[in-house]
């Protein structure tokens, strides 16, 4: 049972990892992640690397839409922003991937606050309406912009290269993923104790009696837009040296839905529900498809298209059983664990 957790100092309170548990549990967390690549097959890296990717992207919409209370359909037209700015450069300017990569959050960051000005005036369905079309504008411009982004086609870039070491293994690859996926997980999780972060919260829970308040809305919301279209920049960057390549097709609707149902699922407005909504929305279609080949070709067939309708019906079941997702659950199970052996 967890007792005697009392602080003396404000830094004490304010810190991330309150406790000696917690910090135990980090340092096993670390642990694991850092022996992970030296035990596990190019399979396994390759999909610790896609959570990784979705992860940062999943967070990204988390702070838009579980902590502006902002909603956006068109998440990865920012990542497909990101992803084509890193291959233009890459390609066309030869800049290393450090200074791509970043980049490529700017400009994904930028669209995100051209995207975000009518937020002021609309909200809800109409503000989601309002990304779904800037989600189709975006894909239009990578299907026809063949100068820069390739045309339907799409384009390729070259690895990753840095000191010398050229990234182009999925060993390789893990840790440039797993580098950027802790600073972007960390930035969120400081972003939320400043006023900056809580100004996003008040936004959410009563946009007008913020505006009272004194917080600028304008300003707010624009701020949560390009924050998060960053994250969807990063994403997609990251996305782009994973595969070498970018297409239209790694950047459409679904792949909108999919980030949206991993923080419905994960539970909004929580740095964990994004890491648990994107570890649980990455691996169902690889669980189910291990399921359904015991059924034969025809099984596999009909589950690839009918994976949106899966989505679909995780998003609606949680929203019904459990509206504060996955992280909700994990809280439950630490509360039992930290009251027994006494009865909840």
């Amino acid at each position: 049972m967890l007792i005697g957790n009392f602080k003396e100092r404000y830094e004490a309170d304010e810190a991330i990892f309150r406790t000696t548990r917690s910090r135990v549990w980090l340092g096993i967390a670390v642990a694991l992640i850092v022996a992970f690549p030296f035990v596990g097959n190019s399979y396994h890296l390759y999909m610790a690397g896609l959570i990784g990717i979705n992860i940062i992207a999943a967070t990204g919409i988390n702070i838009l839409t579980g902590y502006t209370g902002l909603i956006s359909l068109g998440h990865a037209a920012f990542m497909g922003v990101g992803a084509y700015t890193v291959a233009w450069l890459s390609n066309n300017v030869g800049l290393p991937f450090y200074i791509c990569l970043p980049l490529g959050g700017l400009v994904a960051a930028a669209v995100g606050v051209v995207v975000g000005i009518p937020s002021l005036r609309i909200k809800g369905l109409y503000l989601a309406i309002a990304t779904l079309a800037a989600q189709f504008i975006l894909g239009f411009v990578f299907n026809e912009w063949e100068p820069v982004t390739g045309g339907g086609r799409g384009t390729s870039l070259a690895a990753a290269e840095i000191g010398g070491i050229v990234l182009d293994t999925e060993f390789e690859l893990y840790w440039l993923i797993v580098v950027v996926m802790v600073l972007a997980l960390l930035f969120a999780r400081n972003l939320f104790r400043t006023r900056v972060g809580r100004a996003f919260i008040a936004v959410r829970d009563r946009d007008i009696s913020a505006e009272v308040m004194g917080i600028n809305l304008l300003r707010t919301k624009l701020t949560a837009f390009a924050l998060s279209s960053f994250y969807a920049g990063l994403a997609g960057g990251l996305m782009a040296y994973f595969f070498k390549v970018v297409s239209p097709e790694q950047y459409t609707f679904s792949v909108s839905i999919f980030m949206l149902a991993a923080v419905v699922v994960g539970g909004m407005g929580t740095i964990l529900g994004g890491i648990l909504g994107a570890i649980f929305m990455t691996l169902i279609p690889e669980i189910l498809g291990e399921i359904t080949q015991i059924f034969g070709a025809g099984a596999v067939a009909m589950l690839s298209s009918a994976r949106e309708v899966v989505f679909g019906l995780l998003i609606v079941g949680f929203l019904v059983f459990e509206p504060r997702g996955l992280a909700q659950i994990w809280k439950r199970i630490k509360r039992v664990y930290e009251i027994w052996p006494f009865r909840t």
